[in-house]
């Protein structure tokens, strides 16, 4: 009988059932996805799980209103209760100060653990990220403004990557139908409504709490991002004291797939390396 490779084990966060799969052993290290339409932590980190759990465990959670976790009542966004499901979902598996990995939506939710909860973080990547202010893209708007048919999800698909190529009619049937399951697109619709500037706004870090992270971070965005400016890599450069950054050529949104063995050697030799 055929598995769903999205499916992991189940944890009780904060009274919601939390779908996450858990590789390896050593230092945890947190995966946190980012917001596309039909998005799971598999989805988001399938090529990136397995090798870097070679080295650590690797914990990647669907968040509040993705995958296949519970979504309460009132799903729209809120940076308060999702910051209260990843540290109880830190505390519910004893882990300890994790790594924290965060994609875009992701990127802003680990950049806001670090800042309200730094004793819960002891490294942070941040990759293709938002958690500061910036204008809303006319890319991001789209996949927040996502309305379910095959022809939008392949021009979604497009936007996140660089190489039109990506956007195989296997991925864009794989990614169309996870976005039609039952609930899903409701659920998703109703986390970013319009006007969506708000919703940027709601993912930032005020600047001077992002100055004030004593973190080792990595910053990793693709020079063609459509969806999260590059701007953001360089300002997040500029405020977190103990930062490097990456910036990938011919690369879009999809850093973590468009270019997955060297984000994975980057990713790794960061983590492993001296404080």
């Amino acid at each position: 009988m055929e598995t769903n490779p999205e499916i992991g084990r189940r944890i009780v966060v904060d009274g919601i059932a939390t779908n996450y799969h858990d590789l390896g052993q050593g230092q945890p290290v947190l995966l946190i996805h980012g917001s596309g339409p039909g998005v799971s932590a598999f989805a988001n980190w399938r090529l990136n799980m397995g090798p870097l759990s070679a080295n650590r465990r690797v914990l990647a959670p669907d968040m509040i209103g993705f995958g296949y976790t519970e979504t309460p009542a009132g799903p729209e966004f809120s940076m308060a209760r999702c910051l209260r499901h990843l540290t109880g979902f830190i505390e519910g598996l004893n882990l300890g100060p994790v790594d924290v990995v965060g994609n875009s939506f992701g990127g802003a939710l680990a950049l806001a653990l670090a800042a309200y909860a730094p004793e819960r973080v002891r490294r942070l990547v941040l990759m293709g990220a938002a958690g500061v202010e910036f204008q809303l893209t006319e890319g991001l708007d789209r996949v927040w403004g996502y309305q379910p048919s095959i022809e939008t999800m392949r021009e979604l698909i497009g936007i996140f990557s660089f190489d039109p190529a990506r956007a195989t009619e296997e991925l864009v049937r794989l990614r169309y139908e996870a976005s039609i399951r039952p609930g899903v697109h409701e659920r998703f619709a109703a986390l970013f409504p319009a006007p969506r500037q708000r919703w940027v706004s709601a993912l930032a870090t005020d600047e001077a709490e992002i100055a004030a992270i004593d973190k080792p971070a990595l910053i990793l965005h693709g020079r063609e991002d459509r969806v999260i400016p590059p701007a953001n890599a360089l300002r997040l450069f500029q405020l977190l004291p103990r930062a490097e950054l990456h910036m990938f050529g011919r690369c879009g949104h999809w850093t973590q797939i468009e270019h997955a063995a060297r984000f994975n050697a980057l990713v790794d030799n960061f983590l492993s390396g001296d404080a």
